[in-house]
């Protein structure tokens, strides 16, 4: 990363609050890389940290005005942009999650297979080989032969807690292996 001295540095503040375009292309080309980085360590994927890059430079850009040279550096205000942005984005994903999870859940584990559902149209049999043969059974009976949760507890004489508990684990876990 190429750092600017003091006085380039001074002069790249006056150019931006000209709203020199070039002096952002500049700001830009020197310090992508850096930014990216570091949006990237927060948030682990490549193309948000590329889409929270984009949005970094855009607030900048549109924020500078109020930049105060007194109150730090021209990269750190930057860096501090664009690390505040990945924060948000994780918590706005953490966020959904939470809000979604009661509801996925909920429809995974309370809903009855419809009577006329045809599985081996999509493949789902082929989907039940990847399991152990007693997750395979309790699916069977939930999804396959229209049990309720309560009566596959009754026929596999296990809690009503546990088979809820452990068909929505093997949901997930299906859903994480063919997904």
């Amino acid at each position: 990363m190429k750092t600017l001295k003091q006085e380039d540095e001074s002069q790249l503040v006056s150019r931006l609050h000209a709203r020199d375009e070039k002096a952002m292309a500049h700001f830009y080309k020197n310090y992508k890389s850096a930014l990216y980085h570091t949006i990237w360590r927060i948030v682990r994927q490549d193309e948000l940290a590329e889409d929270l890059l984009q949005e970094c430079m855009l607030k900048f850009w549109v924020a500078f005005p109020t930049y105060d040279t007194h109150k730090g550096r021209l990269f750190t205000w930057a860096l501090q942009i664009g690390r505040n942005l990945a924060l948000d984005s994780l918590r706005d994903q953490r966020r959904k999650a939470q809000f979604l999870l009661p509801f996925t859940e909920a429809a995974t584990i309370h809903k009855e297979a419809p009577t006329t559902f045809r599985p081996e149209h999509i493949g789902v049999r082929d989907w039940l080989n990847l399991l152990t043969p007693s997750d395979r059974r309790l699916l069977e009976l939930l999804y396959l032969e229209g049990y309720s949760q309560s009566e596959a507890a009754e026929e596999l004489s296990l809690p009503l807690g546990t088979v809820k508990t452990r068909a929505g684990r093997i949901i997930r876990n299906l859903t994480r292996v063919v997904a």
